[in-house]
């Protein structure tokens, strides 16, 4: 009976090591390492150097106010009683309620384009979304003041009579009937926010775009071809695969609306109040409230709104830390499953 081959095991220093893999980069590729490192580094230094600035004049007021900055409603410099709580909370809302009423939108117009649209329609809908995106917030603004805030006072009155079981949308007028309770209405946190969805809309859906088309097709057809549905290949391909697009797009969106100043400002009426209701006019936001004091604004409120300013600075800084979190966790394709 033959034997089997007896093979002489291996060097255990051949196993244990691995193999060297050695890399040789030419100039253009050492060029292009360090430009691209350099341009990183200076990324960095201008963030550190707009946080420093601004807390470095701000560093006066910040003084004056100490931890009340955070817990005072009111805004008087002079005086030295100031705070952003109000505006914190303001700015907060209208970015939720962008993306409340952005977010559905834009991944729905995403998944159309991608997925539904015939491909001669698909180029001019992306044109269009695309377009969108580069509009100045001005045109946003004067279009949510003369079309958008007449057609939201009744959706408003709606929601504070019919959902005023909500703390959200309660108002502090007993009548909301009463014809004199549109001026409140009008210039809402909750129209605030439904205009700049308008801008958020365009971002997100871009990116989302961008990421639901580079869906591996292969992972497409073999899903329909075992029986999938339309709607199923999205579920079980294209939305898993997008995940990490989807998030950076909605951050993208949310930082939009965090900073969002002109269509605000031009909707919005200056009130600092702390509130949670989005419907009777009070509230406002740290962007509304540079643009609208900074005109006439002395050496002493200067400081201030430079220290509002350092405010808004780590919460956008925040958001986009979490979100950076998000994406790296939700890398795209990261849990595909057919």
């Amino acid at each position: 009976m033959a034997h089997p081959p007896v093979f002489a095991p291996e060097s255990p220093e051949l196993i244990d090591s691995p193999r060297r893999i050695v890399v040789r980069r030419t100039r253009a590729d050492h060029a292009f390492r360090w430009t691209t490192r350099g341009v990183a580094i200076l990324v960095l230094g201008l963030l550190v150097a707009i946080g420093g600035y601004l807390l470095y004049q701000g560093s006066s007021a910040l003084d004056r106010a100490g931890w009340g900055f955070l817990t005072e409603d009111v805004w008087e410099p002079k005086s030295g009683t100031f705070g952003v709580r109000g505006l914190l909370t303001g700015t907060i809302l209208v970015a939720i309620v962008a993306l409340v009423v952005a977010v559905p939108i834009a991944l729905t117009a995403a998944l159309y384009i991608t997925e539904f649209a015939p491909r001669r329609l698909r180029g001019l809908l992306t044109s269009t979304v695309d377009l969108m995106a580069a509009v100045p917030s001005i045109i946003y603004g004067i279009f949510g003041f003369f079309v958008l805030q007449p057609q939201l006072i009744p959706v408003s009155r709606w929601l504070a009579t019919n959902v005023d079981f909500l703390p959200i949308f309660e108002i502090r007028t007993i009548d909301v009937k009463a014809r004199f309770v549109d001026s409140q209405f009008s210039s809402s946190l909750f129209i605030s926010g439904v205009v700049v969805s308008t801008m958020v809309i365009p971002i997100c859906c871009s990116v989302s775009r961008e990421v639901f088309g580079q869906a591996p097709p292969g992972e497409k057809e073999g899903a329909l071809a075992l029986g999938a549905t339309r709607w199923g290949v999205i579920r079980a391909v294209v939305l898993p695969f997008g995940r990490g697009g989807m998030i950076g797009g909605i951050m993208l969106g949310l930082g939009r609306a965090l900073g969002e100043t002109i269509a605000v400002a031009m909707i919005i009426s200056f009130n600092t109040d702390f509130s949670f209701r989005i419907l009777d006019g009070q509230g406002s936001t740290i962007s509304s409230l540079i643009v609208l004091k900074y005109g006439e604004a002395d050496t002493e409120s200067i400081s201030a709104l430079m220290a509002a300013g350092l405010a808004l600075f780590v919460l956008t800084l925040a958001v986009n830390t979490v979100a950076g979190v998000l994406v790296a966790r939700s890398r795209s394709g990261k849990s595909t499953e057919i």
